[in-house]
Order: C-alpha cells, then sequence, then structure tokens
C-alpha cells in the first residue's frame, strides 16, 4: 500500500514538473514574440515618422522658393 501511494505521488509530481515546464516554455516564447513585434512596430513608426518629415521638408522647400 505505501509503495502504491509512493509511486502515485511520484507520477503526480512527473505530471506537474512537465505542466509547469511547459508554461515556462510558453510564456518564455510568447514574451519573445511580443518583444520582436514590438521592435517591429516601433522600427515601422520611426521610418513613417521619418518619411513624414522628409515630405514635410520637401514640400517647404518647395513653398520658400516661390
Amino acid at each position: 500500500m505505501q509503495a502504491q501511494a509512493f509511486s502515485i505521488l511520484a507520477t503526480l509530481a512527473l505530471v506537474l514538473m512537465v505542466v509547469v515546464t511547459g508554461g515556462v516554455i510558453y510564456l518564455t516564447a510568447a514574451d519573445w514574440r511580443d518583444r520582436r513585434r514590438r521592435k517591429r512596430d516601433q522600427d515601422a513608426t520611426k521610418a513613417t515618422k521619418a518619411k513624414a518629415s522628409s515630405k514635410r521638408a520637401k514640400s517647404t522647400n518647395k513653398s520658400t522658393k516661390s
């Protein structure tokens, strides 16, 4: 009876370790994906702002020449 209880507890501990490890792996991958997405969005925003300011500078130069 004692060996059976030990076996059940050992199996339960193993299952819980697998579940926790899977959760940690999932959260790590999700965090990595989110950081990569945020960086890509920041880079796109910077490029858009630079493009817009470049267009404004060109239009300002045209209007001052006239």
